[in-house]
């Protein structure tokens, strides 16, 4: 039984629009009984998906739910699947809890990383309750609407060659290459990005949308599923200590905003 309080693994706010937005990878904190056993260099949370929640935070007063993680990914990956199966096959990846960081450097110190029955506890301690809640809050929203877009909010360092060849575009739109939602919906999407110049983009292109995306993405049961995976050089400094940065933040919100307005006026029948 998992008798952690679920303010200390989550903070959901219920919104009464049709979208629930998760962020993941928002999460920064470490338990004091690993931060022992990681490298030093690791408690800085490197991999973090810094600010994410902070930068979508406007989706509230939008009428939209947002699900924020409180544990970082190196406690347990939200965004794999809980068989810890690769998300993407024959690549680099890491996993449901990583051992090992984006840049390929092990995070654990010697002989501390940790067994399947760890993993099992994170899972069941971590995991399932942000999933559970998940899962809970998309389906009042849909029975309340007909329909819900689950947007998963995340953002990495735009070079990590472990990870990926070259340069990430600014913007990297995924939906399971179609599968997570209806056509109508990415390319509404789409458009809001390809009308503006400043930052360049893709659809399903190297991140095509984790586990999150996979899973919950079922548009025949009214849920439409989209990730967005952004460059953090678009509204932040991409180099230690990982500053915020007003002026980049200013200038692609309304971008932002404007994608979130065409999810929440986005109709199925559209």
């Amino acid at each position: 039984m998992n008798d952690t309080p679920k303010d200390e693994i989550f903070t959901l706010h219920r919104g009464h629009a049709p979208l629930v937005v998760s962020v993941p990878h928002a999460g920064t904190f470490i338990p004091e009984a690993l931060r022992a056993r990681l490298q030093p260099w690791a408690l800085a949370v490197p991999d973090t998906d810094w600010f994410v929640d902070r930068l979508y935070d406007f989706v509230r007063a939008r009428g939209a739910s947002l699900l924020v993680p409180r544990c970082s990914r190196y406690v347990v990956d939200l965004n794999r699947p809980s068989d810890n199966q690769p998300m993407y096959a024959g690549a680099n990846n890491t996993e449901l809890c990583p051992t090992h960081a984006f840049s390929g450097q092990a995070l654990y110190l010697e002989g501390q990383a940790p067994d399947e029955d760890e993993v099992r506890a994170r899972v069941q301690r971590y995991w399932q309750p942000y999933h559970d809640a998940l899962a809970a809050e998309l389906e009042r929203v849909r029975a309340q609407h007909g329909h819900v877009v689950l947007f998963d909010g995340h953002s990495i360092k735009g070079e990590l060659p472990w990870l990926f060849e070259g340069r990430l575009p600014d913007l990297n739109l995924g939906t399971a290459a179609g599968a997570a939602c209806a056509t109508t919906l990415a390319a509404r999407i789409d458009a809001v990005f390809a009308a503006q110049e400043r930052y360049s983009h893709v659809l399903n292109g190297r991140f095509k949308g984790g586990h999150i995306t996979r899973h919950y993405g079922n548009p025949a049961a009214g849920v439409h599923a989209v990730q967005l995976e952004m460059a953090w050089r678009a509204y932040m400094d991409e180099e230690p200590p990982y500053r915020w940065h007003d002026a980049k933040a200013a200038a692609i919100t309304p971008l932002l905003q404007r994608m979130v307005d065409a999810m929440l006026d986005w109709r199925p029948d559209a």
